[in-house]
């Protein structure tokens, strides 16, 4: 499974909608509203990288609504465990 993280810059006004149009698309697990240099992050979880293509620039960046994406491959994934075994690792 790849997972790849969307940033995303939307019509301000639009918002909502687009959130929700994004949220929809078979292989966007989750998307959120954000503050910072971005409006919107959706999670996108896929099968082979050959999938990213028809989700991301597919069917994502072609949204009404939407001005830009910027998407982030994940290598790894850590659960509140793992990140605990790590930071705690040679410590009694």
């Amino acid at each position: 499974m790849i997972t790849a993280i969307v940033m995303i810059k939307a019509d301000v006004a639009r918002i909502p909608e687009v959130a929700e149009a994004i949220a929809d698309i078979d292989g966007v697990s989750e998307v959120y509203s954000v503050t910072g240099g971005v409006d919107l992050i959706a999670m996108v979880r896929v099968r082979g990288h050959e999938d990213l293509a028809e989700v991301i620039p597919g069917r994502v960046n072609k949204v009404p609504g939407v001005l830009s994406s910027d998407t982030h491959i994940a290598f790894h994934a850590y659960s509140n465990h793992d990140l605990e075994a790590a930071f705690s690792l040679g410590m009694e």
